[in-house]
């Protein structure tokens, strides 16, 4: 009988997981998302925008239907609340586009 190999492991590590944080993103700040302005004012806001519009917007300009559960901050507000309030400023995307498509040309505007 042959020697048995150690197969090495699927997963990621913890730092090959984490992700790259924008400087002077909230993400790296101590407060709570209540805080930092989404408590429940933001939460009403939220709902009537996601009812008036239900669809990802990044989704249906590459041809697909999905449901919208965020509202983003097109121009991200680092804490200016006329900005954070400027419901023209907001869009609609599915949880997997803001988490990746978005963040990701978020991170590459930080580098230019």
């Amino acid at each position: 009988m042959g020697k048995l190999r150690m197969l090495k492991p699927k997963t990621k590590t913890l730092k090959e997981r984490t992700a790259t944080v924008a400087p002077g993103s909230w993400r790296t700040s101590s407060q709570t998302s209540s805080q930092r302005g989404y408590g429940y004012k933001w939460q009403q806001a939220r709902l009537v925008h996601l009812q008036q519009h239900p669809l990802c917007i990044y989704c249906e300009r590459a041809g697909r239907v999905t449901e919208a559960t965020v509202v983003d901050h097109v121009i991200p507000h680092r804490g200016n609340e006329t900005l954070f309030w400027d419901r023209s400023n907001w869009q609609s995307l599915c949880k997997p586009c803001h988490d990746s498509t978005k963040r990701r040309e978020e991170l590459l505007a930080v580098d230019l």
